[in-house]
């Protein structure tokens, strides 16, 4: 299984052993020096789960280092959540509300090249093939800073005045053992409809992703869309097979597919309201035919359509289907579009936004406004359901800004010195809002 790892620094065993060494903080201040003290037990998780990462509903070691450390911190824990997961309700000292945290826990498919001395040599299936497997987008991070929070937020139990819920979800970029059939099931979505925010009911939830675009120990938000919606396109034009030499005894499924790939740039330039939402929509791969010369039955598309606006999601998709089966149909051939929807518009609640901001800057280096991304997250399947805030980390050290290999990358780095910073805040949002909410 994986290996225990028991460190703790002697200033956390000093607080936790002698209350009196704590009576004089307030518990921001008690919380901070809990995540100062659990610095190195934070880093040495992130290197751990990073040598040994798992793809979507595999993360079996993962979810079992998770549970353990939760339970030993004395929560009530749920494993097997949708598939892999892991939720724990730690319940503070007083009444108040339920703040939910989360961490995605799944690797993806990229052979790792950063060198480091706890680098990935892991293989797993992947969609029926065996493939090299990489932390190379940081949930390894993730896991590691939502695992040191709770250790914090255990430490002040009897001064929290709410419940804390910490969601450790499986297969946030997608399940490793998915066969295209018209459906996917992505973690965050799952785990909603199985009632991950109910018993207790959420009131709010906070997460963070890391990112190689900003500087080590930056924290970036944004009010409202943040990031954008995802769908897989996928385009099967049917013509009928015939001689190259002698087109004209067949339908020609390529010069179709010619037709709409180029009309498809038209649904944005021409048919969407790109004013304030954005949108794009791109073909990634085409396969079709077998020999020069023979024009094959079919070929096949596939694509990929973000947004900032779910309505505006809507109407792409919807024309993309038009314009793609009514080109089809003028020369004579057929169009199957199949859209799926992964991921909705990840959208930070403004008012919980506004409230929370101070929080930022009280306890991040660097707070600074993030500008919209064209990447996905199913954190936003949480946010539609009760407010939500999620924010980015930085991880890339100063001497290096702009020339960090990106996310997804086999050469994607973390910065160790950025984990504190996430361990900080999100631990400093929760304990920020419930005193808040005790005031009102």
């Amino acid at each position: 299984m994986y290996k225990k790892l028991t460190y703790a620094s002697p200033l956390l065993f000093s607080l936790m052993a002698s209350p009196s060494s704590a009576a004089g903080l307030s518990l921001a201040e008690q919380v901070s020096a809990y995540a100062e003290a659990l610095e190195e037990k934070a880093i040495a998780w992130r290197h751990d789960i990073h040598k040994h990462p798992e793809l979507g509903n595999q993360e079996f070691r993962t979810a079992g280092l998770v549970a353990e450390h939760l339970r030993k911190l004395g929560m009530e824990v749920e494993t097997e959540v949708g598939t892999t997961g892991v939720v724990a309700v730690l319940r503070g000292g007083e009444p108040g509300p339920v703040v939910a945290l989360r961490a995605d826990m799944d690797a993806l498919p990229v052979k790792e090249a950063t060198g480091l001395p706890y680098a990935s040599t892991v293989r797993q299936m992947y969609h029926g093939e065996e493939r090299y497997v990489m932390h190379a987008c940081g949930h390894d991070a993730h896991v590691a800073i939502l695992l040191a929070t709770a250790e914090v937020l255990a430490g002040v139990r009897d001064r929290l005045p709410g419940t804390v819920k910490f969601i450790f979800q499986p297969a946030e970029e997608g399940p490793s053992d998915y066969v295209y059939d018209g459906e996917r099931f992505f973690g965050a979505r799952q785990l909603v409809e199985e009632g991950v925010l109910k018993a207790p009911e959420v009131d709010v939830i906070f997460g963070l992703h890391v990112t190689s675009a900003a500087p080590t120990g930056v924290v970036a938000y944004r009010s409202g869309p943040v990031m954008a919606s995802s769908s897989d396109l996928h385009i099967t034009v049917s013509g009928r097979q015939s001689h190259a030499a002698q087109p004209w005894d067949g339908v020609d499924p390529i010069v179709t597919s010619a037709q709409i790939i180029n009309a498809l740039q038209t649904v944005v330039s021409r048919q969407t309201n790109i004013m304030p939402p954005r949108a794009v929509v791109s073909i990634g791969t085409i396969h079709g035919g077998t020999r020069h010369n023979i024009i094959p039955d079919s070929v096949e598309m596939t694509g990929t359509i973000r947004t900032f606006d779910d309505e505006v999601q809507k109407q792409v998709n919807e024309d993309i289907r038009r314009t793609s089966e009514h080109i089809a149909l003028a020369a004579g051939a057929e169009a199957d579009v199949a859209i799926i929807e992964n991921y909705a518009t990840t959208v930070n609640d403004p008012a919980l936004t506004a409230q929370m901001l101070p929080t930022l800057k009280r306890v991040a280096p660097h707070v600074v406004e993030s500008p919209l991304v064209t990447g996905s997250e199913d954190f936003s399947y949480y946010a539609q359901e009760v407010p939500g805030l999620f924010f980015f980390l930085g991880v890339t050290p100063m001497e290096n800004p702009g020339h960090a290999a990106p996310n997804h990358s086999p050469e994607f780095l973390v910065d160790d010195a950025a984990l504190v910073t996430g361990i900080k805040t999100l631990a400093a949002l929760t304990v920020d809002y419930m005193l808040q909410a005790q005031q009102d």
